[in-house]
């Protein structure tokens, strides 16, 4: 078992850390409506050029398989499933015992169902948005993987599908938009857990924390009052919480970041209009071509893909 560690990590470049970027898309069947009347948000048909950008929704195909971890029996020493719980519990913000329950899920679901590619990235997702990992054993978390790869689902060509099924109901649309937001910030993080104090991170935590509440034109936020936000009022909000203040308006955001044409980071707001002239919408960007967005009126905060064909990209800009 310690020669099948130690291939593992030499597989991940020595590093001991796992590695999952989100690769592949394909196209959300509609966006999430924001809640109403007490209902949930729920699948609606995409208008052809909706307020705010144009983005369209787009989730994984899969979650690529590469973590170079296995559990060890308990010694004296700190085995190195312990230390790379320990070197990374902290900058994910995921309790170590949950971290471990999730390594130890992926472990056992790769000897029982190779082949649906289940990670740990994607069993840590799920327990975000399923309570914030309250529910932190490893029995939970082989339980979860089990009813995720039944049915011979294979990860690499239906993660999406297969994770709204996992929870059904009125609210499979709002868990999954929450499990794969949270799971690219950790696979992000996971590469480069230094990044988990900047304020980028700190930023697109809040911003995470809010998928699911309506957007409000003009709105600030529950803490200010409103229902929710609209997307200059979630980037705003989102900075504030990490101790840097922004103005307002996308278009005055904009004027004041000095957007580019560059590839956008984790955090980094992403801007839609014409710089000569106004610029209407903001995103944040999470990573692997998705951003957080308040996109329009009857619709809640929600993943978008953040360039689309014909869209009205103006650049990005990190605070």
């Amino acid at each position: 078992m310690a020669n099948r560690l130690h291939r593992f990590l030499a597989g991940a470049g020595g590093r001991a850390l796992v590695a999952v970027p989100l690769v592949g898309a394909l196209a959300i069947g509609g966006y999430m409506l924001a809640e109403g009347d007490g209902g949930e948000p729920v699948p609606q048909a995409a208008p052809v050029n909706p307020a705010g950008g144009g983005a369209v929704p787009a989730g994984p195909s899969t979650l690529r398989e590469t973590a170079p971890v296995e559990a060890v029996t308990p010694a004296a020493a700190p085995n190195e499933l312990d230390v790379w719980v320990s070197r990374l519990a902290g900058p994910l913000d995921i309790p170590a015992q949950a971290l471990a329950a999730y390594a130890s899920g992926e472990l056992k679901l790769r000897e029982e169902r190779p082949g649906c590619h289940l990670t740990w990235v994607t069993l840590a997702g799920m327990g975000k948005a399923d309570g914030d990992h309250r529910d932190s054993s490893a029995d939970s978390a082989v339980a979860a993987g089990r009813k995720l790869c039944g049915k011979g689902v294979d990860l690499d060509n239906g993660w999406w599908k297969a994770v709204g099924a996992y929870h059904g109901g009125g609210e499979a649309e709002l868990f999954r938009q929450k499990a794969l937001a949270n799971a690219q910030l950790y696979a992000t993080l996971s590469l480069n857990p230094e990044l988990a104090t900047a304020p980028t991170t700190r930023a697109t935590r809040f911003a995470l924390d809010q998928i699911g509440l309506p957007y409000v034109w003009g709105g600030n936020g529950p803490e200010a009052g409103a229902a929710g936000f609209d997307c200059s009022g979630l980037t705003k909000a989102a900075y504030d919480s990490a101790g840097l203040n922004l103005p307002r308006t996308a278009d005055s955001q904009f004027r004041a970041l000095g957007a580019s044409a560059k590839e956008p980071s984790l955090g980094d707001l992403v801007f839609y209009g014409n710089p000569a002239t106004r610029i209407h919408h903001v995103g944040m960007y999470v990573g692997n071509g998705l951003m957080v967005n308040a996109p329009t009126e009857g619709q809640a905060i929600q993943l978008h893909s953040y360039r689309t064909r014909g869209d009205d990209y103006a650049g990005a800009a990190r605070p």
